[in-house]
């Protein structure tokens, strides 16, 4: 969970959709629900928003042109980050050493 800045921790949750977002932007919250099998709630997206580390992508080319999230300059300065390419390979973090 980010520490830097005082940001108030993140829930387990929370953080997996953040990861989610980050690995997968742009993403719609259908497709994070898929992705978690349950309900992505658009609190939990609204609390990620007001915390500055998701924002608005560009539309959706499916039908009804739903929203996505992308990560925030927040987000990589958060994690430290100077890009996304700085991410752990995605089977480092599926499976940890």
């Amino acid at each position: 969970a980010p520490t830097r800045g005082g940001m108030a921790a993140l829930s387990e949750f929370e953080s997996m959709v953040l990861m989610a977002v980050g690995y997968f932007q742009p993403i719609t919250r259908a497709e994070l629900s898929k992705i978690f099998g349950k309900e992505v709630s658009r609190d939990l997206l609204a609390r990620l928003r007001y915390k500055d580390l998701i924002a608005s992508g560009p539309r959706s080319p499916r039908p009804g042109a739903p929203h996505t999230f992308v990560t925030t300059e927040t987000f990589l300065v958060t994690f430290d980050l100077q890009s996304l390419r700085d991410l752990p390979e995605m089977e480092l973090v599926e499976h940890p050493v």
